[in-house]
């Protein structure tokens, strides 16, 4: 779940580009084009029609970045193309004030949890779904670095898209209908900060840090403000190959919806989809992996678990489950990424569960194998 029609794109962005730059910055710097075209095989197991026909492979995305710098000031920006429809992942300017902070404008990736991702598959971890992991909205922030210390300081005024658009990248609250439910929620007004410390003592590297995320939902029915917050600790290490990433978290929606809607659920939308999640939960996250370096390229060996338990005055909502095993294979310009994917009460991976913590109508696992091959230029 983790590169655009390309031609209108590319001259869009250029446009935008021309008077912040001037003719000279393409001459001097330049912008470095690039992208990615991924298929992808999906065999769902706990489906007779995709049994039966050994899965299906499927056109999964086609991207262009759009990256480059000019003196303190730089770009970055990536539009992808998918079988459900096209969005802008990124897109943001950035300005180095000092060799240890940058300032970032538009559409960049929320400070919050792990540095890098809570996960190392393609199918991403439980927070990615609740909108609190490789999230990405629309707003300021500021980034300080000395090599051990990293801070990062960030406000944005609203997600990248609006709040009844389910083609976008990253998991934001959904304003729309689901199971019956009629939704009138947005993300507004958002602040983040978080803080890590980055160990070294020889082949061993630890990061520890703790994120704090807290905002406004606004209810365009009642046209009253709720709030919202999220709290993590983690941690992500390596030592000769090995890596671990172990994650904390606690998250509540509090919104003011109307009389007739359960305030222990509220709506989230992804990638051409929209499902219901408990309003508020504990999360937690512990990966393992490997990489062994090949004549090639690599392979990394991985095994990603999330737990999410509701924290809800309704008792009958249940736990939900996702482990992915997998490995991930880079080879000059290919990466393909082999996942089994198992799941327990949870979105996309469970054949009767399309929700996150909600009651469970199945019963136990539910597995789906993934394999997604990607080309990078």
């Amino acid at each position: 779940m983790r590169l655009f029609n390309v031609t209108k794109s590319a001259v869009l962005v250029a446009a935008m580009l021309t008077p912040l730059y001037g003719s000279q910055a393409f001459a001097e710097d330049g912008i470095n084009i690039g992208g990615a075209v991924r298929v992808n095989y999906g065999l769902k197991f706990y489906d007779e029609a995709s049994k039966d026909k050994g899965g299906d492979l499927t056109f999964d995305m086609l991207a262009l970045t759009f990256d480059g710098k000019h003196g303190d000031w730089g770009l970055a920006s990536e539009y992808r193309f998918t079988s459900y429809g096209d969005f802008i992942q990124k897109g943001y300017l950035y300005y180095s004030l000092a060799p240890e902070w940058e300032l970032q404008f538009g559409i960049n990736k929320v400070p919050f949890g792990n540095r890098e991702f809570i996960s190392n598959s393609f199918w991403e971890g439980i927070p990615y779904y609740l909108g609190l992991e490789d999230d990405y909205d629309v707003g300021v922030k500021a980034t300080f670095d000395n090599g051990q210390w990293h801070s990062d300081f960030a406000f944005y005024k609203n997600p990248e898209y609006g709040p009844s658009e389910v083609n976008r990248y990253a998991a934001d609250l959904y304003s729309g209908s689901i199971n019956g439910t009629q939704y009138a929620n947005e993300e507004t007004n958002q602040l983040n900060y978080r803080q890590t410390y980055t160990l070294s003592q020889g082949d061993l590297t630890m990061t520890m840090g703790g994120s704090v995320e807290v905002g406004q939902i606004y209810n365009s029915m009642t046209h009253d403000t709720g709030d919202r917050y999220a709290v993590a600790l983690h941690l992500d290490s390596s030592y000769q190959g090995w890596n671990l990433q172990l994650q904390a978290m606690e998250y509540e929606y509090d919104a003011k919806n109307q009389a007739d809607v359960d305030s222990n659920k509220i709506g989230i939308s992804v990638v051409g989809w929209q499902y219901e999640i408990a309003a508020k939960a504990q999360v937690y996250n512990a990966n393992l992996a490997k990489t062994f370096a090949t004549s090639w390229g690599s392979v990394k060996v991985y095994n990603d678990f999330g737990y999410m338990t509701p924290d809800t005055n309704d008792e009958s909502f249940d736990n939900s489950l996702q482990n992915v095993t997998g490995m991930a294979i880079a080879a000059g310009p290919t990466y393909t990424m082999v996942d089994l994917v198992m799941g327990q009460n949870m979105t996309f991976s469970t054949e009767m569960d399309d929700h996150i913590g909600l009651p469970e109508a199945g019963d136990g696992w539910d597995k789906r194998i993934n394999i997604n091959f990607g080309y990078y230029f």
